[in-house]
């Protein structure tokens, strides 16, 4: 005799998804319920508007059941909302128009909650709070997400040139001419006659010879157009526009001494979008496969080196990769999400380390973390949560993001559990300061939420900042931020050792990097700060008089000094075919360089010796 299922009603259904995450994780089962008759649900595609930007108020409270929507500011994306996430509340309270255009990132399908009852949701303390904490979480990451797009705009086209010139004399055959293009692979070549410079082109070639109005054994000569010139100052923007003018596809950069520095065709002018933060970013998020997105990965190295040509500083250049890597997170939680269906409760990924500090390079590992809010089963839920993390940091790997030496990754059950064990894992650092916990600390003490609708933020944050209140932790957290001497010999010089097959380079992230990060970190904790930047750490503990003023400004400048020499020597690697390592030969640096290093190892020495009166004797 088989036991009667009563079915389960579309009602029952939303109720039962909406109850997974907030602010409806909290309400009776009654209210949930009378919420759940009131939803209306809605299909949009693909790049569907559901709302825009300055338009029309919300007229409806929307939680996303399936797929994902873009948050959308001026047309650059600012966040990817997962299923669970909400939007349209604070113009739906307010009745002004929304700030962000919402617009379907893949088929989606959204609730739709009323008037009457999102207020009755959103008038309680939690939904209050749910408020308070989205709309702050926009506002900051509009505001991360415009500072670390910068435009490429200001590039100038002497910035471009990447080859010399192919040359042919005048009395050339245009069929040796055109063998010569072919063998450098140029779309162009030059005559000068005296003060005068022609080009011949791809171009010039078809439209003569290939026509068969000239014969391909006549002079070069007989081909020739005037080039037109542009002065090696002049910004790749505007020489977009002198080419479209002129009708022609090459440019010659002149300088005021008729010394031709290059040619540049349209490819490498228009080619410039493709190399901007902004395209890396778009090809990410519309990568409709793995496939896809590892191609678009492929332009990193291409956006890295035109930011460094940019003369972009190696602490902007961080704020971007940092946003990339974002990026590719967040597009491989939507493929995770399709492929193993939503989550069953609500989540937060984390980024920790430098990602987190937004101090990305493309010699940085990946380091990240994965909350899930409490289940009611455990292990199911873990389960899930697994799968996810695993295909996040397998895909971010295949991207070209390698894996933690350690193992910090959310696929890890150490560094993926329910919002209940962080909170105690944040609690022991401070009340059981052993090794194991100090070493916990310096990386989970770096965190920041990616994606997800889990608030685990706030709660962490309350109790790093009583992290003031725990001398022993202080003491202890003093001495790990005096591991990594700098390497200064007995006159201040850089001294590298060399034992067994040390080649002699300086690590120049364990050796400068980490030393200013673990200070940075020190003197933030130690005053109730809590923002995760290195600079805005110093910043913070200078205006809160936790650090004297020079010792700060000396620390921000050697970290600004570590991260230039660090990314400089990353291109140098990168332009060689290799892979970016923080391995430096201190010897083949120029002098100022160098003299620039040894100023700033001395300041991490002197902030160091500084931490003395924080050490307790026998820690």
């Amino acid at each position: 005799m088989h036991e009667k299922v009563e079915p389960v009603s579309p009602h029952d259904e939303i109720a039962a998804f909406l109850g997974r995450f907030p602010p409806f994780a909290d309400l009776a089962a009654a209210d949930l319920a009378a919420v759940a008759e009131a939803v209306r649900v809605e299909r949009y595609d693909e790049g569907a508007d559901v709302l825009v930007e300055d338009a029309a108020p919300a007229t409806y409270f929307y939680v996303i059941r399936s797929g994902s929507m873009e948050l959308v500011h001026e047309e650059e994306v600012i966040d990817v909302l997962e299923p669970g996430e909400s939007f349209g509340h604070p113009s739906l309270l307010t009745g002004l128009a929304p700030a962000f255009t919402v617009r379907a990132h893949e088929d989606s399908t959204c609730f739709l909650i009323p008037h009457d009852q999102a207020l009755q949701v959103l008038g309680r303390p939690a939904g209050a709070g749910f408020v308070a904490a989205t709309l702050r979480e926009r506002l900051t990451r509009t505001g991360h997400a415009v500072h670390a797009l910068p435009s490429l705009s200001t590039i100038r086209v002497d910035e471009l040139i990447a080859r010399e010139p192919v040359y042919c004399d005048p009395n050339t055959t245009i069929s040796k001419a055109a063998e010569v293009m072919t063998a450098r692979g140029e779309s162009a070549a030059l005559v000068r006659e005296g003060e005068r410079l022609y080009i011949l082109t791809d171009a010039q070639l078809r439209a003569t010879v290939l026509a068969g109005h000239v014969s391909p054994e006549n002079p070069v000569s007989r081909a020739l157009e005037p080039a037109v010139e542009v002065d090696p100052g002049r910004l790749a923007v505007d020489a977009v526009v002198d080419m479209l003018d002129a009708d022609v596809d090459h440019l010659v950069v002149v300088d005021a001494r008729r010394n031709v520095l290059g040619l540049l065709s349209a490819s490498d002018l228009l080619g410039l979008e493709s190399r901007s933060p902004f395209a890396v970013r778009r090809a990410v998020l519309q990568a409709r496969d793995h496939e896809e997105l590892l191609q678009a990965a492929t332009r990193l190295r291409s956006l890295f080196l035109a930011l460094l040509d940019a003369g972009l500083s190696g602490v902007d250049i961080g704020r971007v990769l940092s946003l990339q890597i974002d990026t590719f997170t967040s597009r491989l939680i939507d493929f995770a999400i399709r492929d193993h269906g939503p989550a069953p409760v609500s989540w937060a990924w984390l980024d920790l380390g430098s990602a987190a500090r937004r101090e990305f390079t493309l010699g940085s590992d990946q380091d990240n973390a994965l909350a899930y809010a409490d289940p009611d089963n455990g292990a199911t839920v873990d389960t899930y949560f697994e799968r996810m993390a695993k295909d996040v940091n397998d895909g971010l790997e295949q991207c070209g993001f390698l894996a933690d030496n350690n193992d910090v990754l959310a696929a890890y059950r150490l560094w993926r559990m329910p919002a209940s064990e962080w909170l105690g894992v944040f609690e022991d650092c401070f009340h059981s300061p052993d090794r194991s916990h100090l070493i916990r600390a310096t990386v989970a003490f770096d965190f920041r939420q990616v994606s997800g609708s889990l608030g685990v933020v706030p709660p962490l944050v309350a109790i790093m900042r009583r992290a003031k209140d725990h001398p022993d932790f202080l003491g202890r957290l003093a001495r790990t931020a005096t591991d990594f001497r700098p390497p200064l010999g007995f006159r201040g010089s850089i001294v590298v050792e060399r034992d067994g097959e040390d080649t002699g380079k300086l690590d120049i992230k364990r050796g400068g990097i980490l030393p200013v990060v673990n200070l940075a970190r020190f003197h933030a904790l130690a005053n109730g700060i809590t923002i995760s930047s290195t600079l805005d750490r110093l910043v913070a503990a200078e205006e809160t008089g936790g650090l004297e003023p020079d010792t700060a400004a000396a620390l921000r400048e050697a970290f600004v000094i570590f991260m230039r020499v660090r990314l400089h020597h990353h291109a140098v690697q990168l332009e060689a075919g290799s892979k970016p390592d923080n391995l430096i030969d201190p010897t083949e640096l120029p002098p100022l360089a160098r003299s620039e290093l040894r100023e700033a190892f001395r300041a991490i020495a002197h902030a160091q010796k500084r931490l003395n009166v924080y050490v307790r004797p026998g820690l």
